[in-house]
């Protein structure tokens, strides 16, 4: 049995869903995991997923939303931004596991003759392999709990293998040391005035039928539960009604913990674990950090708006992490961020004054394919030349030094390999250790890397005034060491390089002040371009440094211009105000 930090047994905490997707199970389990991290406890989050995918790496953002990167190179699915948004811990490849990496495994073991010449089955070959997973983060000392969300909803054929694997491991690890939430669904209907607590009952009974029993129930709901209804829920369900949890809409994801601290989930999954402290000494969880984020998000004193520039802005998951890194580093800046998601492919010289009118900074956004790269150019190009803070990330930076190379530099028909391989100066190019490999799963440059920041930089400022940082990749093509020399000259300053292979991680532009000195060319207040994704490393406690830069920035822009607004007065549903706003209140 896996130990964890105080050598006591690892607890395991599973979540499952019922009666449909998209009920927030990421969020309930990311808010659970905050709030026993508050109590002191060591808590990491892993999800499940029951697609054949081996990685989400090959999904298009609009089958799947955004592709979350770790920094072993893992590309996971879009709740492990919020795992790591919530907890500040750092994900990895074991914190994501799909169907097609349990499959491969067993086929690659069985290739290798470890099974011994057995047939190999579901059970018990595929299940001791999903059971390896769930055990492999237990398995390091670092965690007192382990919380293990499972995708899709109970019922589903393809969620039977991880249901199985929850059964047997809560009997390997006896019940003192594993816990079932199961997250349902409670609908209102409008025409008999009525909750309806029949889906949720069929859901419990088909998790009952594969021999599991949720010790909580988290019923999402537009309407408060009435008593009388957690206690019909409890009864029939074989749950206690305090372990029968509402959860209503919320106004921001982020109160989402504070109203589950409200009905004191936490306790009663501490209990069910046989983890909670006596209750005359319990000091509760220590939220006053989150308290405090919460007090910025709810009161900011001014609204800026910025563009998000992108291929993919019609779908709202696409860009997540980028939409939250906004909104937190605005947030510990008293800032309300109103981000303007802007069509790329729609983009063009005529209009992209009048689509980009009365923003005070652009985002372009990563993305793959020729699609909308035009639009993202011209985007670019209104922003150098109207001094509009500007940060480019990934593919941002690329068409950033696009854009430098044949508007400033002279270089006629400049552009990237990806979208031309002739142009006649491939300012952007394909990595050389790129060129042999036809995959496309899990084959780009992923994962943290190192970066050196010039002294006296932009970016060396937005960093603190550090040497080198670590960040997140998730690439093919970087700039071209061959033309380097001729962005250089025209005046383009490379503030990162990765130190082990000479390639150019952050483009910027001078700034007005620091024009002296420096080569011929144009100058910028706020002009970034990053070879990399910072989105990935915003947490509620720390907004990423070039975000709390950029956001910075842009009100500054925005103040120069008489662009700020006034906040928007938040629309709460009672339930709601009643629980932050007393929180926020009381402390």
């Amino acid at each position: 049995m896996p130990a964890g930090p105080a050598d006591r047994p690892v607890k395991f905490l599973f979540v499952t869903g019922g009666v449909t997707s998209s009920l927030g199970k990421g969020i309930v389990s990311a808010s659970l995991g905050r709030l026993l991290e508050a109590r002191g406890l060591q808590v990491t989050i892993q999800k499940f997923d029951p697609y054949i995918n081996v990685d989400a790496g090959t999904m298009n953002p609009y089958e799947h939303g955004e592709v979350y990167v770790t920094d072993d190179g893992a590309e996971t699915d879009l709740d492990l931004g919020h795992y790591e948004r919530y907890l500040g811990v750092p994900m990895s490849q074991a914190n994501n596991v799909t169907t097609g990496r349990v499959y491969s495994g067993v086929i690659a073991k069985e290739r290798a003759g470890a099974y011994l010449g057995k047939t190999v089955q579901v059970v018990p070959h595929v299940i001791d392999e999903i059971k390896g997973w769930m055990r492999r983060l237990a398995e390091t000392g670092d965690y007192d709990v382990i919380i293990t969300e499972i995708g899709g909803t109970a019922g589903d054929i393809e969620s039977l293998p991880y249901l199985e694997a929850i059964r047997q491991l809560v009997l390997e690890e006896g019940r003192a040391n594993t816990a079932l939430v199961h997250l349902t669904l409670v609908p209102y209907l409008a025409a008999a005035g009525e909750l309806k607590t029949k889906p949720t009952q069929h859901s419990v009974k088909t998790l009952q039928s594969y021999g599991l029993q949720p010790d909580v129930l988290v019923a999402r709901t537009e309407h408060p539960l009435p008593d009388d209804v957690r206690r019909k829920i409890g009864l029939f369900c074989n749950v206690e009604p305090e372990a029968v949890i509402e959860s209503l809409d919320a106004e921001s994801i982020y109160e989402v913990p504070l109203l589950l601290r409200e009905q004191r989930l936490d306790e009663v999954v501490l209990r069910r674990l046989q983890l909670a402290a006596p209750l005359d000494v319990d000091p509760g969880p220590d939220l006053e950090n989150w308290v405090a984020f919460l007090r910025g998000l709810k009161s900011p004193d001014e609204k800026v708006t910025v563009a998000l520039v992108g291929k993919y802005v019609e779908h709202q998951d696409a860009y997540k992490s980028i939409s939250e890194s906004f909104l937190l580093a605005g947030a510990h800046r008293g800032v309300q961020v109103e981000v303007r998601s802007v069509l790329s492919d729609d983009l063009t010289d005529e209009n992209v004054a009048e689509r980009l009118d009365g923003v005070s900074g652009v985002l372009v956004a990563p993305g793959f394919g020729d699609r909308g790269v035009d639009g993202k150019i011209e985007a670019v190009r209104w922003a150098r030349e109207g001094g509009v803070p500007f940060l480019g990330i990934c593919l941002g930076m690329q068409v950033a030094t696009i854009e430098f190379a044949r508007n400033v530099c002279g270089l006629e028909g400049a552009h990237s390999t990806e979208f031309e391989p002739d142009a006649p100066f491939p300012v952007i190019s394909m990595m050389a250790e790129q060129k042999t490999v036809t995959d496309k799963g899990g084959t780009m440059r992923l994962g943290a890397y190192t970066c050196a920041l010039a002294p006296g930089s932009l970016a060396a400022e937005v960093y603190g005034g550090t040497e080198t940082v670590r960040e997140r990749h998730r690439h093919r093509y970087e700039v071209n060491n061959d033309l380097r020399y001729r962005l250089r000259e025209g005046g383009l300053v490379f503030s990162g390089m990765n130190p082990d292979r000479d390639l150019v991680e952050i483009i910027e532009l001078p700034r007005p002040a620091q024009g002296d000195g420096q080569a011929e060319g144009p100058t910028h207040p706020w002009f970034v371009g990053v070879q990399f994704h910072p989105e990935y490393r915003t947490t509620v406690r720390a907004p990423h440094p070039l975000f709390a830069s950029f956001v910075g920035a842009a009100a500054d822009y925005a103040r120069a211009a008489g662009q700020l607004g006034e906040p928007q007065a938040p629309s709460r549903t009672r339930r709601v105000r009643r629980a932050t706003a007393r929180v926020l209140s009381d402390g």
